[in-house]
């Protein structure tokens, strides 16, 4: 039986490698995706429901502006008999057409079905930060995340080994409010 953090594993890996076959081991066919975006660095729809067009959505589209994406989950992976479960995330990437560097923060909000094998119901994706970076960025931005336990990593891990930069304060501000204590 698949655990639930193997199935956040599962998406993360389909977003950030354009492997939208994998999103089926994950998502349900009715699933809802809902996103709430608060910065106009990134759009998205606000709902996408079912397999087909949250694949499309967050894949399929996603990588085809996007590349070397790095997602992770600022916690500890959940239990498998979760049924709910929400983290803090971070993500970089750069712009296939710019090569621009994103990198942002938020929250997600699972809730999974427990059919014969569990899979997501419904996700919230909140992106709170999205900093838009020059070139002159990405070796360092991509050092850094490359460097991080993924896809689990705690928010003071990816906060320490952040580049300083005044470009990167939105999103260090984020980690630093994320980081337990």
């Amino acid at each position: 039986m698949t655990g639930v953090a193997d199935i956040i594993s599962t998406y993360i890996l389909a977003k950030d490698n354009n492997r939208p076959w994998l999103m089926q081991r994950a998502f349900s066919e009715r699933a809802r995706l809902e996103m709430d975006v608060r910065t106009d660095a990134i759009a998205f729809p606000s709902v996408a429901v079912g397999l087909d067009e949250i694949t499309q959505t967050l894949v399929r589209r996603f990588s085809s502006e996007n590349e070397n994406v790095y997602t992770f989950c600022l916690t500890k992976a959940p239990t498998d008999d979760a049924l709910q479960f929400t983290c803090n995330w971070l993500v970089g990437m750069t712009r296939k057409e710019t090569g621009e560097v994103r990198v942002g923060c938020g929250s997600y909000a699972w809730t999974f079905l427990n059919q014969p094998e569990p899979l997501v119901g419904a996700l919230k994706i909140t992106i709170e930060v999205m900093e838009l970076l020059d070139q002159h960025h990405t070796h360092s931005i991509m050092r850094w995340l490359s460097a991080l336990p993924y896809p689990w990593c705690p928010a003071e891990a990816a906060l320490r080994g952040a580049p300083r930069s005044r470009a990167l304060a939105p999103v260090t501000d984020f980690l630093a409010q994320a980081v337990p204590g």
